[in-house]
């Protein structure tokens, strides 16, 4: 169960919400009513491990003006969504997807009264729908970035460093700090200690969320899931590289799935990587993002 909380105007046109999920866990978020372009389906935008909400803001003001109500959210003990100290926060990298992103889910289906919204999720954000019981309520899914991360599927030189970061700085952070310290690995806003430990072995073993139930059938819907989903990932990506891309898409064995190489040199950009498609200065993949929503 999912409820409205208290909302106030903020960021323009973005309205700050607050959601609850079925554990009481209060997140943070930002509603954004379409404001023209032609009418589309709702759109939930799931952010990347350790990327802050604000971060998605213009991408978002901008897929609103293209006919879409936007919601975009900070998981548990990220951003606005971190109540307390970090190392007090008890959040798992599975509650992101089997508790926040199923209250997010339930939040935009009340609010804007739609049978279905579409997905679109950054990295993580697009990898953990099998863990969603309400899958069947996401017409498409649209991963940016998306993978398993599986070490094994990625160059020997980044596997290396990926190794060294999530299975052997992070664990030693855990144990003297009390929180995955992985702004100073250059991988985003600092982690709960059971995030960063979840990461770790979900890139090590592959499959990604698939880990988190093996033991728990009944909470485990990703041979359920029907839900289109295309996957645009950049070729210079070191993380969502065709081979970690395939291993997500291998754990969905009944939705109809692709998978988009985009080169940067195609559409003027230098560099795309894992991160930089919802910055401002790569806006000219922003209708490529949108293209993909709509099918």
């Amino acid at each position: 169960m999912t409820e409205q909380g208290h909302t106030s105007k903020t960021d323009g046109a973005a309205e700050r919400i607050e959601i609850t999920c079925a554990d009481g866990a209060r997140l943070q978020g930002h509603f954004l009513p379409a404001s023209g372009g032609t009418p589309g389906l709702p759109v939930l935008l799931c952010p990347a491990t350790g990327v802050r909400q604000h971060f998605y803001l213009r991408f978002a003001t901008w897929l609103a003006g293209q006919g879409h109500d936007v919601l975009v959210f900070d998981y548990r003990g990220i951003g606005l969504s971190l109540h307390g100290p970090l190392r007090a926060s008890k959040a798992r990298l599975q509650d992101w997807g089997q508790l926040d992103q199923v209250a997010a889910l339930d939040w935009l289906l009340h609010r804007t009264a739609c049978e279905q919204v579409l997905m679109l999720g950054h990295s993580a954000g697009g990898q953990m729908i099998g863990l969603l019981p309400n899958h069947g309520k996401v017409a498409r899914l649209v991963g940016v970035s998306a993978s398993t991360g599986w070490f094994s599927g990625m160059r020997l030189g980044f596997r290396l460093k990926a190794r060294f970061g999530l299975r052997l700085a992070m664990p030693l952070s855990i144990l003297f700090k009390g929180y995955g310290v992985s702004s100073v690995l250059g991988l985003g806003e600092n982690l709960p200690a059971g995030v960063a430990r979840q990461w770790g072995q979900w890139c090590a073993a592959g499959g990604y969320a698939t880990n988190a139930i093996r033991q728990q059938p009944e909470r485990d819907f990703h041979a359920q899931v029907r839900t289109p989903m295309t996957v645009l990932h950049a070729a210079d990506d070191d993380i969502a590289t065709p081979a970690t891309v395939a291993d997500l898409l291998r754990t969905f064995p009944a939705a109809h799935k692709q998978a988009l190489s985009v080169k940067p040199a195609q559409h003027g950009l230098k560099s795309i990587g894992h991160i930089d498609w919802f910055r401002a200065s790569h806006q000219v993949l922003w209708p490529v993002i949108a293209g993909a929503l709509r099918g």
